[in-house]
């Protein structure tokens, strides 16, 4: 089930891209500008803090917590992909519930102006962080059903969020016909992420943690948690596959968009520390933040409605952004010792 299977539509439409200056965002900003669409990127962060500028796209700077600025960055679009939030790895998750949440006015005023502005189509990023906290307690890789979402017990703040903004979008479908598609991202990572400064997420952070000890010699990590809680990631490739897919098929629910290949942590550092080529001695941060205890992507129902599930491996995914990382490390600090 690969991507060669899927034909998107290719007649050229006015797209809006939220978040596009972002690491998901950008991604799909450059499939969508190769595939001949007319593209419109908004992001709060100035331009020299995006992921990715893509010059061939109408490019701008805009809070998207306001509604004036969604008014305008809908304005003659046909399809909205909202992948605009503050937000980042479980470190600053945990430490920025506020912040997490305010993101909630990007999605309500979003839709608001979408609505008034008469678009075709409204796609809506979630989270595997809406699923209830206690099917996650166990340090097994728990494949979670979309129906696992509720009774609501997501993560705090960030993923209460996320389910709120699902809500407002099948709200708005049901009450106001807006076409509306929902995809609950599994732990995203690749080339052109973030890897330091406290936003970054697990994959990219063993990775930086590795290349900084192969290029410094110290031969020591600290690894968050006990290294036995367990996580499923998805390679930037499948996830904006999916996420074209999602939007442009018919499907109306929240939907599952992860890899269902679960690791621990310490297996993750196995890998990378193979890819690298050394061996660290392991230090464990009992008290940094490490998530929930378990957590994997039950895959059934993606496949039952389109047919296809992400399937590159954590191997070839790890390996592509292990050197991504490293040619980014080499030129900022300097060659291998």
């Amino acid at each position: 089930m690969g991507e060669q299977d899927w034909t998107f539509i290719m007649s050229k439409m006015k797209i809006l891209v939220a978040g596009g200056g972002g690491f998901i965002g950008g991604h799909l900003a450059k499939k969508l500008i190769e595939q001949g669409h007319d593209v419109r990127i908004v992001d709060r962060k100035p331009f020299d803090e995006w992921y990715q500028v893509h010059p061939e796209a109408e490019n701008s700077v805009g809070d998207l917590q306001l509604l004036d600025e969604c008014e305008k960055a809908t304005k003659g679009v046909e399809w909205v992909y909202n992948l605009a939030a503050d937000m980042g790895g479980m470190g600053f998750i945990e430490n920025n519930k506020a912040l997490c949440m305010l993101s909630v006015l990007i999605n309500t005023h979003l839709l608001r102006a979408g609505l008034s502005n008469n678009i075709n189509r409204f796609f809506f990023a979630s989270s595997a962080c809406v699923y209830a906290a206690d099917k996650q307690t166990s340090t097994e890789a728990t494949q979670l059903r979309e129906e696992d979402a509720y009774p609501a017990m997501p993560e705090d703040g960030y993923g209460w969020e996320k389910l709120f903004s699902e809500r407002m979008c099948r709200h708005f479908r049901e009450d106001f016909k807006m076409v509306t598609r929902m995809a609950r991202f599994h732990n995203v990572y690749g080339p052109f992420g973030t890897f330091e400064g406290g936003r970054e997420k697990a994959p990219a952070a063993m990775c930086r943690k590795v290349i900084h000890a192969k290029m410094t010699g110290d031969h020591n990590i600290e690894i968050w948690g006990d290294g036995n809680q367990s996580r499923s990631f998805m390679y930037i490739d499948d996830c904006t596959h999916g996420v074209e897919m999602i939007m442009e098929r018919d499907y109306t629910e929240a939907i599952n968009l992860g890899s269902d290949e679960g690791v621990t942590i310490n297996q993750l550092v196995d890998m990378v520390e193979d890819i690298a080529g050394i061996k660290l001695n392991r230090n464990y941060n009992l008290d940094a933040p490490k998530g929930v205890n378990g957590r994997n992507s039950d895959n059934t129902l993606i496949k039952e409605v389109y047919g296809w599930a992400p399937g590159i491996t954590l191997r070839e995914g790890m390996e592509k952004t292990y050197d991504w990382i490293f040619d980014q490390m080499k030129n900022r600090y300097g060659a291998v010792v």
